[in-house]
């Protein structure tokens, strides 16, 4: 379980450019929830998401997972057990060593193992099964350099590397908005499949409220680094994307239109 109690986060704090990104936030997610995350430009998202992760610290608040304080643990110590996957398909891995090379050492940092150590056979094959199991090819260009894949296998990679040890806590920062309509598509669907299966602990940020409500299992929506909607079960099975707009509007008093949420 993720809990985060009253986090607070100031940018350029006591200046003229003072900007509070998180607002004694809290928020708790269950054991194989998959959360999706929407809201404009500087409603906190990213900031969230930094905050969980260890890139940055908050001013106050507190943040546990499964029960263990990680407010103030390294970043590097976070990302033992917290994988996350940014809208760059460059960024989190290694593009001038090959598909293999970068999911090996993502397999040897997740199990603790020695990374310049020599996997096994077993490991390996293990690593070539899931890399099959995406049904792109991919297992029979392990030995192609990453960065030469296209941007959806790149994604679909690394989506293999941030579950090759299944982690308690899976950050997808709009993973697909970069990527062409039908990668976006298969890494959407790659997604689903891998999350569903393993029961993986997700948090998702999207700018599209279609694609909020038609994946996972619960959606909010942040403003002004609070949660201004949270909607799950039942309830959110029959919602549309104009009755989404209306229970912010009702809450936080203010307009907010589809295109707010997809710029």
């Amino acid at each position: 379980m993720l809990n985060i109690n009253e986090a607070t986060k100031i940018f350029n704090k006591n200046t003229p450019d003072e900007h509070i990104a998180l607002n004694s936030l809290s928020l708790e997610v269950s054991d194989g929830e998959f959360v999706t995350i929407i809201g404009g430009n500087g409603a906190g998202k990213s900031t969230l998401f930094n905050a969980i992760s260890g890139t940055m610290l908050c001013e106050s608040g507190t943040i546990s997972l499964d029960g263990h304080d990680i407010t103030h643990m390294a970043e590097f110590k976070r990302a033992e057990f917290i994988g996350r996957i940014f809208q760059d398909p460059m960024r989190g891995t290694a593009p001038h060593l090959t598909v293999g090379e970068n999911l090996i050492i993502a397999y040897m940092r997740s199990i603790k193992k020695n990374m310049l150590g020599i996997p096994s056979k077993k490991e390996k094959n293990y690593i070539k099964e899931r890399l099959a199991a995406l049904n792109l090819g991919l297992e029979d260009r392990i030995n192609t350099k990453i960065g030469l894949l296209s941007g959806g296998q790149r994604q679909a990679v690394t989506l293999v590397m941030a579950t090759l040890v299944k982690p308690k806590l899976l950050l997808l920062d709009e993973h697909t908005a970069a990527l062409d309509p039908v990668s976006a598509k298969s890494v959407i669907d790659l997604t689903n499949k891998i999350v569903s299966e393993n029961n993986i602990t997700t948090l998702m940020i999207t700018h599209n409220i279609t694609s909020a409500l038609a994946m996972g299992t619960r959606t909010i929506m942040m403003d002004s680094g609070t949660i201004a909607v949270d909607i799950k079960g039942d309830e959110r099975k029959e919602l549309t994307v104009q009755d989404v707009l209306k229970k912010f509007n009702s809450v936080k008093k203010k307009e907010f239109d589809d295109d707010n949420v997809l710029l």
